[in-house]
């Protein structure tokens, strides 16, 4: 899913759950960051004070993404969640919607409603529970369920995944290699290109293991956002059974099927526009409002009122601590973040029998 769902969708869900405008905005921030946030390591202090970091995304074209060990940390627990079923671990690996796994992790974000960092850790879990819908099928390892055979979507093109896979890749500038394009198309849904984060597509495809596959992502996202809806209203009713909670109510759900089934631009952030404009007019029942502006780097982001830094390269090495610093949400969500790798790895996983980290 793109930024028109992780940040748009999870923004109404959030108010119609009965989050305040604030509270959702912080929901659908740290959801959509969760794409954003390519940077790990020390970020050390002028004083000598330092911050451990946590990334929860690689670019598609990164190198780390041939690296196994930094496949299993960041794309297993933060965008292919496994769902433990099988006995191979390659099949364990693969990511299914609404699976046990992903119930037991947004119950964990629930449980932690008290936390400073709650709304960060709920908006990184939303990121995760609703990617186990557009990412089924597929896994954050190297695996031939995720390397296609065949690719046909709403155009009816029926290409193979490597000519459009390489030509999406060259006419984003990426001069790539038949090695790295191997590796990309192995990697969860790089082979599958964009398909699986458009709401509208139907699409199906072969993989590599002969398994023929259809999918309509319509339906399926629906189901995202309703459950996304119950998982907010468990989180404010302190209820980590959120299944049983109401989710949207039947107005929502019709006004929200047409918004994503007419909003069909390959381009997220159009999508995303036009779901800013979508809700500012009031077309979604119980809310019309303007939703906040979303700043992934620079100046006006987390990363910049926390540290002041705005650019990657623009001399502030060492930025100075201040208190501030602690309160700030830069700090709140890579602390989610790493709380978050280290429950999923270390104690959901394990618990069904699922080793990765």
């Amino acid at each position: 899913m793109n930024i028109d769902f992780h940040y748009g969708v999870i923004y109404v869900t959030s108010r119609l759950a009965g989050l305040s405008p604030s509270d959702a905005q912080v929901v659908a921030h740290a959801c959509q960051y969760v794409d954003d946030a390519t940077t790990d390591g020390l970020l050390k202090f002028s004083g000598g004070e330092s911050f451990e970091r946590c990334a929860s995304a690689h670019e598609m074209c990164d190198y780390e993404n041939a690296i196994d060990s930094q496949n299993r940390m960041i794309w297993v627990p933060f965008h292919f969640l496994p769902a433990g079923l099988g006995e191979a671990l390659e099949d364990k690996a693969v990511c299914r919607p609404d699976s046990e796994i992903a119930r037991s992790m947004v119950k964990k974000a629930i449980m932690r409603h008290e936390a400073d960092n709650a709304l960060h850790r709920l908006g990184v879990s939303l990121h995760v529970y609703i990617d186990t819908w557009a990412h089924q099928g597929f896994s954050g390892i190297v695996s031939d369920n995720n390397k296609l055979l065949f690719l046909e979507g709403d155009d009816h093109s029926n290409e193979t995944w490597t000519e459009k896979l390489k030509a999406a890749l060259v006419s984003a500038g990426h001069n790539i290699s038949t090695v790295a394009l191997d590796t990309i198309s192995g990697l969860g849904h790089g082979a599958a290109l964009h398909f699986p984060d458009m709401p509208w597509a139907k699409w199906k495809y072969t993989n590599a293991k002969q398994q023929q596959v259809e999918r309509d992502n319509l339906e399926e996202f629906m189901q995202a956002a309703d459950m996304a809806c119950k998982a907010v209203q468990g989180f404010v009713n302190k209820n980590s059974n959120f299944a049983n909670e109401q989710g949207l109510t039947a107005g929502a759900k019709a006004a929200l099927r047409k918004l994503l089934e007419s909003n069909r631009d390959h381009e997220p952030e159009n999508r995303f526009a036009v779901i800013l404009k979508a809700v500012a007019n009031g077309e979604i029942p119980g809310l019309k409002e303007e939703i906040p502006t979303y700043i992934a780097k620079g100046e006006g982001s987390w990363k910049h009122a926390a540290t002041g830094i705005a650019e990657a390269h623009d001399g502030i090495s060492s930025p100075t601590w201040t208190p501030e610093f602690e309160s700030s949400h830069y700090r709140k969500f890579h602390d989610a973040t790493k709380e978050h790798r280290f429950v999923v790895t270390q104690e959901i996983l394990p618990a069904f029998n699922v080793r990765l980290a």
